[in-house]
């Protein structure tokens, strides 16, 4: 929204928890997709602040971490706190064990003491134990890392912890499983937060993929023939969703994915179960309808936003996907 000229951000604080032996590709990677999200559009900006309880911190590599905040007394509105992983401590001498538990006790109690209704709750990996212990997944569905399943349950046992999940999202409280999947997630947060077309564009930057485990929900159509892992048909998608209306030929199209457009073809239906074109206009068919969702455009400029070569060509491909017009959508958006 444009204020005197000016172009109105919404900033959304985010606080990165460090426990002891903190797991670096838990904080990097999410936090690199949070730094690509602020590049790539204007709409929210992510203020990220590194909190532990001394102003340094322990790394599973043996890097030291300095120039770290206290943990606040409260947090502000919408405020996000992302937990990172750590090493269990094996190899350890019992001495820095009695530190690491009594740190991660002062971690829990602060969490239970600031986290508000309007908090969204993040956890890598096994972060998800230190939130456990806050209670913040009681009557909540999570997930950690496979081998922090059983010691999750023990210590939530109001919580529903499901098995072989990249992420699970159960309001405001998010978790990841091992590592990796803490991008995957936030990936994730990012589409729900901008768009999905952003994340996509991360994603691409970033050299991974939108990937879903087939056990999770398609939570978004963007979402649709993403239960795949093969990477150049991901590469494919990932391309498409970034800019659905460009011209996608079969020939541009295999250029980008690094695949024949014989083999394109074979591998894209095989593993998204629907051809490249179809692909392609269910992917405008979504843009369409966010520029419905979110614009007064008229169903023309929709039309050639979205990549159709008309309303006409517009409303057909549409109801392939809609009980209802373009038109009848929109009249009924509350």
């Amino acid at each position: 929204m444009a204020v005197g000229g000016a172009v109105h951000i919404q900033t959304r604080a985010v606080y990165v928890v460090l426990p002891p032996q903190t797991l670096l590709l838990d904080v990097a990677g999410p936090l690199e997709v949070l730094r690509y999200a602020n590049q790539q559009q204007s709409d929210i900006g992510f203020d990220c602040h590194y909190l532990a309880t001394n102003q340094t911190q322990t790394t599973t590599i043996g890097l030291t971490l300095a120039g770290l905040e206290p943990l606040p007394a409260e947090l502000p509105e919408n405020a996000i706190v992302l937990i990172s992983g750590s090493s269990s401590g094996a190899g350890l001498e019992a001495v820095n064990l009695t530190d690491i538990t009594r740190e991660r006790r002062v971690l829990s109690d602060w969490l239970r003491s600031t986290v508000k209704d309007d908090t969204m709750v993040v956890s890598i990996c096994s972060g998800a134990l230190i939130a456990a212990e806050a209670g913040l997944f009681d009557r909540h569905q999570c997930t950690t890392h496979a081998d922090c399943l059983d010691a999750l349950r023990k210590i939530a046992p109001l919580a529903q912890v499901l098995e072989n999940r990249l992420f699970v999202e159960d309001g405001l409280r998010f978790s990841s499983a091992g590592i990796s999947t803490g991008i995957d997630l936030l990936l994730h947060i990012v589409a729900g937060l901008t768009s999905p077309v952003i994340a996509a564009r991360i994603a691409q930057t970033m050299v991974v993929y939108l990937r879903r485990s087939g056990h999770d929900p398609q939570i978004s159509p963007w979402l649709s023939g993403r239960n795949h892992i093969h990477p150049s048909i991901h590469k494919a998608q990932d391309a498409i969703m970034a800019a659905p209306a460009d011209d996608w030929s079969l020939s541009h199209l295999a250029d980008k994915a690094g695949l024949s457009q014989r083999h394109l073809s074979r591998l894209f239906r095989d593993h998204t179960g629907m051809s490249v074109v179809d692909y392609v206009n269910l992917m405008r068919v979504n843009l369409a309808r966010d520029l419905i969702s979110n614009s007064r455009l008229d169903m023309e400029s929709v039309a050639e936003r979205s990549g159709f070569a008309s309303t006409r060509h517009l409303r057909r491909v549409w109801s392939e996907h809609n009980s209802h017009s373009p038109s009848h959508y929109r009249s009924h958006l509350s």
